[in-house]
């Protein structure tokens, strides 16, 4: 009951733009099942973390569809829980993370709260990250701030500071020409003191397509999905009832991860493909990512190809991208053979 913790799900990613048209970055589908937002709230709850604030960006209405009043992380609570903060500007333009001005609009969240320190973290690094750990850390460095990095000095964003610090800094942000805490971190502002602490697990800094596409796809090598779901500390994220995925005569599958709920019937080799997701016979997918309840239609061939939620692909259809370039297939968008020719 030591730490109380903010969420920052407003921060947008540039690099992102096309799986963000409908969706803040927080809720992009990641590895099949979950939504990238779930990583920050298991580093919190599995830190015993009770108090959360999330703050996001517009849009949000997939995001407050996902995580709810959060009983998928035990967080729908009576004392303390799952509080969704929304600003009231509309464009959750932020370029850094854990913005003054819209951690001001909620300091009554803050004051109000048992906790003598605050974990700011965001959405967009996918890690297991141990907030008690780092606190125990903080505590013993005599610091004003403590910022999580990696050993190859990779800035995770996530910093711990006193409840009283963060209070004056939203009071005094303005007359100090800073605007967020990863600002004044990056700045070593004056007369802050500052200490790191140094994680050394599997990390994805999801700030572009590409990385996107990369991180994701690294799930898929060996060993490596044991280095981000550690069987003490679990990745939750909001339950989906859906039947078994069904294999069908013909199809193929290796090096991949299948979701509930898909219909198989074509060859799919190092892919992830989300829930519900059909695959028709004759279609041959590698290095791909499909997310929920696309459609991919007979004798498809696709290589290294990111397909949105919703998206339809119509028989035949060829799209061949690289790893440095992924073809991204947009929310519900359409593709005939005749697009592509």
């Amino acid at each position: 009951m030591r730490l109380m913790a903010v969420i920052d799900a407003s921060v947008r990613m540039s690099g992102l733009e096309d799986l963000t048209m409908y969706r803040s970055t927080a809720s992009i589908p990641f590895s099949g099942r979950y939504r990238l937002i779930d990583f920050a709230l298991s580093n919190v709850v599995n830190s015993n973390i009770n108090l959360v604030g999330v703050f996001p960006a517009y849009p949000f209405v997939s995001l407050l569809d996902h995580i709810g009043v959060g009983k998928s992380w035990d967080l729908n609570r009576r004392k303390d829980g799952l509080f969704f903060l929304p600003g009231s500007q509309k464009v959750g333009n932020y370029v850094s993370v854990g913005a003054f001005s819209m951690l001001g609009e909620h300091r009554s969240f803050f004051v109000k709260s048992r906790q003598e320190h605050v974990v700011i973290t965001n959405c967009f690094t996918v890690a297991q990250l141990d907030f008690e750990e780092m606190l125990d850390a903080h505590l013993a460095s005599g610091k004003d701030i403590t910022e999580a990095i990696c050993e190859d000095g990779t800035h995770l964003k996530s910093y711990i500071l006193s409840k009283k610090l963060l209070l004056e800094l939203m009071e005094s942000y303005e007359e100090k020409k800073v605007i967020s805490i990863e600002d004044v971190v990056n700045r070593k502002k004056a007369p802050y003191t500052f200490n790191t602490y140094t994680h050394d697990g599997f990390v994805a800094v999801i700030d572009s397509t590409e990385n996107y596409f990369r991180s994701a796809m690294s799930l898929l090598e060996a060993g490596q999905r044991e280095k981000l779901y550690l069987k003490d500390r679990p990745i939750y994220t909001k339950v989906k009832d859906e039947p078994p995925t069904k294999h069908l005569k013909g199809s193929q599958v290796s090096q991949a991860l299948i979701g509930n709920g898909c219909t198989i019937a074509g060859s799919v080799k190092k892919s992830i493909i989300s829930r519900a997701v059909s695959i028709q016979e004759g279609a041959r997918l590698e290095n791909c990512i499909i997310m929920q309840k696309s459609k991919i239609g007979k004798n498809c061939e696709l290589t290294c190809v990111i397909a949105d939620k919703d998206v339809e692909i119509d028989d035949g259809v060829v799209l061949k991208g690289t790893w440095q370039q992924p073809i991204v297939l947009r929310k519900g968008e359409r593709v005939t053979k005749e697009d592509v020719q």
